[in-house]
């Protein structure tokens, strides 16, 4: 075996240490993100516990990637979340994505080509609809579900901040 040293061994080393810092970094700008804020699901199978930790019985299992979920509590590798029927729960924080999507909710919703009820119709998408969000400014966001995109107000998304 063979141990080198100077300046190409210091190098070896910081390339093992600089990625990890990064991933340091960014479990703890997650851990410190502050309550409330949305999420959602990532894995196809979640469980929501009744505490902050596997000990506790499981409440609810979803199966439903990119369900938006609302964090309102967080505890060290566990965050409290609130579906959309409003049903509390702890789920591993591995589990959450901070990517934002959104679900249709109450009927069917227009999505529109601009932020404007006298917008260009292009897709209609029924209650429970998720996609993807973006672009949410005076009361309407853009909703991408799968490739169909489109305009629609925040008051009729969950996960988008008008609710």
């Amino acid at each position: 075996m063979r141990i080198s040293g100077g300046k190409a061994g210091l190098r070896g080393v910081a390339a093992l240490v600089v990625p990890a810092l990064f991933v340091l970094a960014a479990d703890d700008a997650a851990a410190q993100k502050k309550p409330p804020y949305w999420a959602s699901i990532t894995a196809a199978k979640a469980r929501m516990r009744t505490g902050p930790g596997r000990n506790f019985p499981a409440s609810w299992l979803y199966q439903r990637a990119g369900l938006p979920v609302k964090v309102v509590e967080t505890y060290p590798n566990w965050r409290k979340v609130e579906d959309p029927d409003g049903v509390q729960g702890w789920m591993q924080a591995n589990l959450l994505s901070e990517d934002r999507t959104a679900m249709v909710t109450g009927e069917i919703r227009t999505l529109r080509a601009s932020p404007d009820a006298a917008g260009k119709v292009n897709w209609r998408a029924e209650p429970g609809v998720i996609g993807k969000l973006s672009e949410c400014a005076q009361g309407w966001c853009r909703i991408d579900v799968n490739g169909r995109a489109g305009f629609v107000e925040a008051r009729y998304l969950w996960g988008a901040d008008g609710r």
